[in-house]
């Protein structure tokens, strides 16, 4: 059976605005199971995510990732020829991606209203840092202000030190998932009134994903403790507040483990792994909220057994006492490790930098597993332009004078700040 066959989203065509992280990921989500995602990208340098963490050649393996499985058209949105095509594609799509600062589609006169009037079953997925609407809508902002916004920011760190950020662009990524669910929250609407009489009005199509809203929600309890106990929560390291015994581990080796052995009855087994049955039944340690005041000393018991084992012997023990625990991976770790292999979540493809092909090319696989295994990577994110004779001229007829028109510069690619 070939992959469009089992591809949920085959035959949906979306058009990505988008730059950088958060729309071209909701794109890529969509791309990899099934949509045809035509990403439209500026003269010359192209997505600003081409450059991020380049380590050689002219296109990043970033880049490479976050955009596969989608076709690359280069338009000029600041010429008229370039808007006009814009208008041409959205005649043919079922979603638009965007993530430019509120307000910079509709200078362009390509507003919603606009597009509606060209499409009226059009799905707009807009990504901005603080929304379409409220007092901050028009302010700029990256997934690290949304993230010190949200909440987040301030949870992550140690307590005795400044607030850091997680290694990834998590707000952009998160706002993207939210996006892209969105995108097919509307495209299934869509389809079960299919037929109607009734359509559904313009504002129920605007999906807006604000990025600091977006890590908001992943916020739990945060909001609700504090209004209704004062609770007022502190950054705790490598514990999550109100949980233990749940922290990393040295281990004799200097390898770190995870163990999350916070459950009450895992708790005794834990203990008992450990060499200190004793911790297990002490009376005052059998609930999270006694173990949580206890926590430097069931951490100092644990560090001290750690401290005796190479990491694999502790996880051997761990596992054989139905504790949860695991290794603190790297990148080489994952590539090597057969669980991942046996789900098809590490794809092997040949990839270019620009300037030379690597073969072998380790790249993460798609989440979530449809059949067993993850689906098959169809292609890697594209080279620029790569798919605008066949976009251009295929799809919307157009000749070589007006695609030329349409996807050379017209003016200096300055404004439009991008989120």
């Amino acid at each position: 059976m070939s992959t469009a066959n089992i591809a949920p989203l085959h035959g949906v065509r979306v058009l990505e605005l988008g730059n950088y992280i958060a729309a071209p990921t909701a794109g890529r989500l969509l791309a990899d199971f099934g949509a045809e995602v035509i990403k439209i990208e500026r003269p010359g340098t192209g997505d600003e995510l081409r450059n991020w963490r380049l380590k050689k050649g002219s296109v990043s393996m970033l880049y490479r990732t976050i955009n596969r499985n989608k076709k690359s058209v280069v338009l000029d949105l600041r010429s008229a020829a370039g808007r006009a095509a814009v208008l041409e594609l959205v005649k043919h799509c079922d979603v638009l991606l965007e993530n430019f600062r509120p307000g910079t589609l509709e200078k362009w006169g390509l507003g919603p209203e606009v597009l509606n009037e060209v499409n009226p079953d059009l799905i707009i997925t807009r990504i901005s840092a603080f929304g379409q609407t409220g007092p901050l809508a028009q302010r700029p902002g990256f997934a690290a202000v949304a993230e010190a916004f949200s909440g987040f920011r301030n949870l992550v760190g140690d307590p005795d030190r400044p607030p850091v950020r997680v290694g990834v662009s998590i707000g952009d990524s998160i706002a993207g998932l939210y996006a892209a669910f969105g995108a097919v929250m509307s495209l299934f609407q869509r389809e079960t009134l299919r037929g109607a009489a009734a359509k559904i009005p313009l504002n129920r199509r605007i999906i807006d994903v604000a990025l600091h809203e977006a890590m908001f929600s992943m916020m739990e309890s945060l909001i609700p403790d504090h209004d209704a106990y004062g609770d007022d929560r502190q950054r705790t390291g490598g514990r999550m507040e109100g949980i233990a015994p749940s922290n990393a581990y040295v281990c004799a080796d200097g390898a770190s483990i995870v163990v999350a052995g916070n459950g009450d009855a895992i708790y005794r087994r834990y203990m008992q792994a450990i060499g200190r049955p004793e911790l297990g039944t002490d009376e005052n340690l059998q609930t999270n909220a006694q173990r949580w005041e206890a926590r430097e000393l069931l951490d100092a018991a644990i560090g001290d057994w750690a401290a005796t084992l190479p990491a694999a012997e502790a996880l051997d023990l761990l596992e054989e006492a139905g504790v949860p625990a695991g290794p603190i991976y790297t990148a080489a770790d994952i590539g090597a490790e057969p669980q991942y292999a046996a789900r098809n979540m590490i794809q092997k493809l040949p990839v270019s930098t620009g300037d030379e092909v690597l073969e072998d090319v380790s790249f993460p696989g798609i989440v979530p597993v449809l059949g067993g295994t993850s689906l098959p990577i169809r292609s890697l994110g594209p080279d620029l332009g790569e798919h605008t004779q066949e976009i251009l001229g295929g799809l919307l007829g157009m000749d070589a004078a007006a695609i030329s028109a349409a996807s050379t510069p017209a003016i200096s690619n300055t404004e439009g700040t991008l989120v």
